[in-house]
């Protein structure tokens, strides 16, 4: 039987470039009416607040959109991209002050939990990350949508909720830029997206990807 040890509650209140790699190697659960699904974290980006050009909340804008990344850490934030897919994120650091952790790539944990999101994709999987490498993907396996927006993942009793799982510590961690944000100007570079060297659910491998040692 799962563990249910809740994350720390010390990571929600770290910045964004700090959580996200803190993430990987996390588990993610989804309640349905078919039953739990848990995963494991495998890549993220992080979105370092107001200043940050590749945030929604860059400059501080605070509209009906982002109005979740401005509540304490702990809270998911869903929106909607391209009018047909979901993206789950993180959001972390005080409020009022807007961080956020993309959560790009899961792993589900057992074959259960990978059936259960195939069928939810309605997919036949040919490879790992064709379930849920990216954003997108792994919300439809999960489904996650916007209902979920502003639900709290320190509730193991709702619909989704984080759990400990790996240390990060012995993770073989890559750190990239982060994925299709070219308006980002100066911040598009900045080796913010995080995934587990060698995991076959990660969305995008960079060959110029540094390792990432966490202390």
């Amino acid at each position: 039987m799962p563990s249910r040890k809740m994350l720390s509650p010390d990571l929600y209140k770290l910045t964004a470039l700090q959580a996200g790699p803190l993430l990987l190697g996390q588990h993610l659960v989804r309640r349905t009416e078919d039953g739990e699904i848990r995963c494991r974290i495998v890549e993220t980006e992080s979105y370092g607040g107001a200043e940050d050009k590749g945030s929604h909340a860059y400059g501080g804008r605070r509209t009906a959109r982002t109005e979740v990344m401005f509540s304490a850490g702990g809270t998911a934030y869903v929106y909607l991209i391209y009018g047909m897919y979901h993206c789950v994120n993180v959001v972390t650091g005080a409020e009022h002050d807007p961080h956020a952790v993309l959560i790009r790539a899961v792993e589900p944990l057992t074959s259960t939990d990978a059936a259960r999101m195939a069928a939810y994709r309605g997919i036949t999987v040919k490879k790992p990350a064709s379930l849920s490498g990216g954003p997108g993907k792994l919300c439809r396996a999960l489904r996650i949508d916007k209902s979920l927006n502003g639900c709290r993942l320190d509730d193991p009793f709702g619909p989704l909720w984080l759990e400990q799982g790996d240390s990060p510590e012995n993770l073989d961690i890559a750190a990239a830029p982060r994925i299709n944000i070219p308006y980002a100007e100066e911040y598009a570079p900045l080796p913010w997206r995080f995934y587990l060297r060698g995991n076959p659910y990660v969305s995008v491998i960079d060959k110029q990807a540094k390792p990432l040692i966490l202390s």
